[in-house]
């Protein structure tokens, strides 16, 4: 029975290998940075027009992003460009993660399908939207008490 499984398996990551690249594939089944993070500086939540929500926490020291997390109900193309969205943006200064672009993340997966592309932009708008958040709550810091985490 394990082999038939086992065989099964691999016959699905080759289809997967088809379409997506080994970077998609990496991220998707090992997502980096996902869950909510305790003590966030700023936090975001996010549905794209095709109905998949992410989610951003940020962590923020000297007007650099510390840490990013995230989470997603979408599917492995929404999880991968979560999860290296969320690596990109270490260190960066706000100015520098405004300036990304969904064309940065699907270079850095080396790819997607042309369905799959918005999830890329999806992140963007995510990432961009925590920054955001995070300036507001700077200007006016009596607003973090009434965020939604």
């Amino acid at each position: 029975m394990s082999s038939e499984l086992d065989k099964l398996q691999e016959e699905i990551m080759a289809d997967m290998r088809k379409v997506y690249t080994k970077t998609v594939i990496d991220h998707a089944m090992n997502p980096r940075n996902t869950g909510s993070m305790e003590d966030a500086d700023a936090f975001t939540s996010i549905t794209g027009p095709c109905g998949d929500t992410m989610v951003m926490w940020l962590k923020v020291t000297d007007n650099r992003i510390e840490k990013a997390s995230f989470w997603t109900d979408g599917c492995g193309t929404s999880i991968a460009a979560g999860s290296i969205t969320t690596e990109m943006v270490k260190g960066k200064t706000f100015a520098e993660v405004m300036k990304m672009t969904p064309q940065g993340v699907l270079d850095a997966l080396g790819g997607l399908p042309k369905e799959s592309e918005h999830c890329a932009l999806l992140a963007i708008i995510t990432i961009r939207d925590a920054v955001k958040e995070y300036l507001d709550i700077k200007r006016d810091p009596w607003k973090k008490a009434y965020r939604s985490q």
